[in-house]
């Protein structure tokens, strides 16, 4: 049973070989995208910590994301 699902008639190396490159792929591009938003989270921190402390308090207030992506920020400090 177990060898009929691996063997696939003969077919089962080129359908697994091309699971194992869709899934490596994916994998590829979930962590560079990731290591992207990382990096834009941090110039964006960055960019807040150099607001005026009336300016920050009023961006932080008025924007949900914008203090998520603070409060991340210093946690990971």
């Amino acid at each position: 049973m177990i060898e009929s699902l691996i063997y696939m008639n003969g077919y089962g190396v080129f359908v697994w070989s091309s699971f194992a490159i869709t899934a490596l792929t994916c994998l590829i591009v979930y962590f560079k995208t990731l290591k992207t938003l990382r990096k834009y989270e941090k110039e964006f921190a960055k960019e807040i910590e150099e607001l005026s402390t009336k300016k920050r308090k009023t961006l932080l207030e008025s924007s949900k994301i914008a203090s998520q992506v603070v409060s991340s920020y210093n946690k990971t400090i």
